[in-house]
């Protein structure tokens, strides 16, 4: 049976870039301190296979991204070839938990098959690299999002605030050091969406149109070296501002929603300093940058009024 406490697979916030990262551009992502945990058994009995979700989830969650997840799973535990390694006779039970409410945007599926890859080398004692637990964790995503950039499974694995960039061969990424904290206020619109569908109807609006996003992805890889300068100095109400305008590049690629507009608007309202959908949009999460404790605490206090979970979390 595999150590839970070792298990840990981190969510994420993307900070820049969504969308914008499929295609080869940089993107700057923070992993949250919420986590998700695998527990592996082999079993006498049952079915080849059994999952046990235990996961904290927005309504619907689960039920929408079910088949999705079972695919995940299965390419997870052919890549590591687990039933080539079980012992005779036996079967798996998988028992996924952990504190790190699944909701789109949050990296959840990520989580999930960054977790079992952990899962997996601990129990079989395979003594994996981080680096191929998360191309287990990679394998995995393809059953939740066909082609994933790479973003959500390298911020499971390794934590921290990452600066990554997809290339035709392995991605690249570097983690970042900041002079101050990143506090944030996080927030779902309760809505489910799927990444592979989102991500499918914005490469179809590219190759309709491919002007219209040359322009928006320009105005992008300007924004994002200005964003990570003003991290790397640690020039808080600048990056906010550089989070307004990647919010309306979003609006301008379609990805975001009426429901994610109005938490943004009250967000900074609140007194946010910058405010941005983030992840696959159409619904999922919001965030929003906080330069002090107090502002953080108000801002959190005004988005549960109008959202049904709302997050408070620090890069450092």
């Amino acid at each position: 049976m595999s150590d839970v406490s070792k298990t840990q697979a981190y969510g994420k916030l993307i900070l820049f870039g969504e969308h914008f990262v499929v295609y080869h551009v940089p993107a700057l992502v923070g992993a949250v301190a919420a986590s998700t945990t695998c527990e592996l058994e082999f079993v006498q009995g049952g079915e080849a296979v059994e999952i046990v979700d235990n996961r904290p989830a927005v309504p619907n969650y689960k039920v929408k991204k079910a088949e999705e997840g079972r695919q995940a799973i299965d390419l997870v535990l052919k890549h590591f070839n687990v039933a080539e390694k079980q012992p005779k006779d036996t079967n798996l039970k998988l028992t996924f938990g952990g504190d790190l409410c699944c909701v789109s945007g949050i990296g959840a599926s990520a989580a999930q098959t960054v977790s079992l890859s952990r899962a997996i080398d601990q129990v079989l004692k395979l003594e994996s690299t981080e680096e191929e637990i998360n191309q287990g964790g990679y394998e995995g995503e393809k059953g939740y999002h066909g082609t994933p950039s790479g973003i959500d499974n390298t911020a499971a694995t390794y934590g921290g605030l990452l600066k990554f960039q997809r290339t035709d061969t392995d991605p690249i990424f570097t983690k970042k050091d900041i002079k101050e904290p990143i506090r944030i206020v996080y927030a779902s619109t309760g809505i489910t969406a799927s990444t592979t569908e989102v991500v499918g109807d914005v490469r179809a609006k590219k190759e309709a149109d491919p002007a219209w996003f040359d322009n928006l992805l320009e105005q992008y890889k300007t924004l994002v070296k200005k964003a990570e300068d003003a991290m790397d100095q640690g020039d808080i109400p600048l990056l906010g501002s550089l989070m307004n305008e990647n919010h309306a590049l979003c609006q301008e690629l379609t990805v975001s929603c009426d429901e994610l507009d109005q938490l943004v608007i009250a967000a900074r309202s609140a007194g946010a300093i910058g405010a941005k959908m983030s992840g696959t949009g159409r619904g999922g999460l919001m965030l929003c940058l906080t330069p002090t404790e107090e502002i953080q605490n108000k801002v959190f206090e005004a988005l549960e009024q109008r959202a049904p979970q709302v997050w408070k979390t620090c890069l450092q």
